[in-house]
């Protein structure tokens, strides 16, 4: 499942929180895919920190982040994609469900010069965020038909080697 940081292709990256209801959605992607993956692709879960999303992804030609976000008006289980190249700017996208989230560190991470080749967001509208586990039937009922979405993005979009 998990190769050196040099040999990585891909990285997955799910955001998120699983004591926080449907915050969890992203580990829950991550869990979903764990042995279904290719050696070159890294799982990770993260708690959405940008110095430690940065590092993750950092180097890779491909990043694939699944996280829950909050949108008005929401519509829990409905699924948001957005691609992002090099220099892409991350303008427009639904709110994390994080205090500092993704459009941070892509920020950070376009001044420093550690932005993957590609970044691509792929996130839950959520209904619960508050303490407590478990998805809520909306995301749940999305988990599988997220983690396809993502399976999709690895085996069409992921770098060849060269």
């Amino acid at each position: 499942m998990t190769t050196a940081r040099t040999e990585a292709r891909a990285v997955v990256i799910g955001v998120g929180n699983e004591f926080r209801r449907d915050d969890g959605a992203g580990p829950a992607v991550v869990a979903r895919l764990q042995g279904h993956l290719r050696d070159d692709v890294r799982l990770l879960v993260s708690d959405g920190e940008p110095a430690r999303l940065i590092e993750a992804w950092a180097g890779v030609p491909l990043a694939v982040i699944v996280d829950a976000v909050r949108a008005e008006p929401a519509v829990p289980g409905r699924l948001h994609r957005l691609v992002l190249h090099r220099a892409g700017a991350a303008a427009g996208q639904p709110a994390s469900s994080h205090g500092l989230g993704l459009d941070c560190a892509i920020g950070l991470a376009q001044v420093l010069d550690r932005m993957p080749g590609m970044l691509i967001l792929h996130a839950v509208e959520a209904a619960d965020v508050g303490q407590g586990t478990g998805l809520t039937p909306a995301v749940a009922a999305i988990i599988d038909a997220l983690a396809a979405d993502v399976l999709h993005d690895l085996d069409s979009l992921r770098p060849q080697p060269g």
